[in-house]
């Protein structure tokens, strides 16, 4: 059983919203659902968004910690937790180098490869390859349908589901809005689950699996965030050895990216066959009405507001990690 968390020790809290990126207004939703929780707990926690000001204000307003409730690019891609670094502001979540890996999905999926876990196969397109004939050729290689994506983006924006040839330059456009990188992937035919992590290293701790079953299968920012359409089944009602298959490997899959603190993988489970193929590692996943680590999280006996006191607890340096590791 985890020691009782005393607030009060924790110090001035900043919880990093908002941002840049292309999921601000998710990161919003996220950090004001976090800053109220801990504000109930009674941490000295304050609302800051590093797209209004100057992260070095952190140091020069003393706060002690920082929970990063920021989405995409410089909030889950290694830029602020770096920066923080270089502040000495212990900070929620993964490290530089594992938080830069897993928002890189082509990166994530070199490591799942070298590491002989299951995920769709796949090939990138940098900008100098997307010529029309290379692009046109990609379902040969793949088969259709395939999946179309900006590689370093979330929330499932810019995706495409690609049915035939002719949709392959459409597909290209909307994820070169958002990426000069386009990755295609074989897609899995089956239910999409989710599965979110807890600690690190060792004692890390694999959250219960949540099934999600969207309308027509088209899981899409909209339907993430913004409407009740989705149904999300935790537990899952997946049979009890597929459960604990892909917990298994998500919890591999997080412990060869050098994740800390939570995470959150997508996996396919293929209709035929039912076996599991992971889709990325969220390292900074949501924390709205809609996300999914809280209800997970509720599934295990974790309430919302104990579960962002928790994280906050564990708030770190790369250093830290390292000395805790040796």
């Amino acid at each position: 059983m985890n020691a009782p968390i005393d607030a009060g020790q924790l110090g001035k809290t900043a919880v990093l919203m908002g941002g840049s990126s292309a999921e601000r207004e998710v990161s919003l939703m996220s950090g004001t659902g976090v800053l109220r929780a801990l504000q109930s707990q009674g941490v000295q926690a304050y609302a800051f968004d590093p797209a209004a000001r100057d992260l070095a204000d952190l140091r020069r307003e003393g706060f002690a910690r920082a929970f990063i409730a920021l989405h995409g690019r410089h909030g889950e891609d290694g830029c602020v937790q770096g920066a923080l670094e270089l502040l000495g502001i212990p900070y929620t979540g993964s490290g530089v180098l594992a938080s830069a890996l897993c928002m890189d999905k082509t990166m994530t999926k070199r490591v799942f490869a070298a590491e002989g876990l299951p995920t769709p196969r796949w090939l990138r397109l940098g900008a100098h390859e997307q010529t029309r004939e290379r692009i046109r050729t990609v379902p040969d290689d793949l088969g259709l349908p395939l999946v179309a994506k900006p590689p370093r983006e979330g929330s499932s924006i810019g995706i495409t589901k690609v049915e035939g040839y002719s949709d392959m330059a459409e597909a290209v456009a909307l994820a070169t809005r958002y990426d000069p990188d386009v990755l295609f992937e074989e897609f899995i035919e089956g239910e999409e689950v989710t599965c979110p992590v807890l600690g690190a290293g060792t004692g890390a701790q694999a959250l219960p699996v949540i099934r999600i079953c969207a309308p027509e299968g088209n899981y899409d920012y909209q339907h993430k965030y913004f409407t009740d359409d989705t149904a999300y089944l935790c537990p899952s009602g997946l049979p009890p050895d597929e459960e604990r298959e892909i917990q298994r490997i998500v919890l591999a899959a997080y412990r060869a990216l050098g994740c800390r603190g939570w995470g959150r993988a997508d996996l396919m489970v293929r209709a035929s066959g039912r076996r599991p193929f992971l889709l990325e590692m969220n390292t900074s996943p949501g924390m709205t009405g809609h996300s999914l680590v809280p209800m997970s999280a509720r599934a295990a006996g974790i309430s919302y507001e104990q579960l962002c006191l928790r994280l906050l607890s564990q708030a770190m340096l790369d250093s830290d990690a390292a000395r805790l590791a040796d």
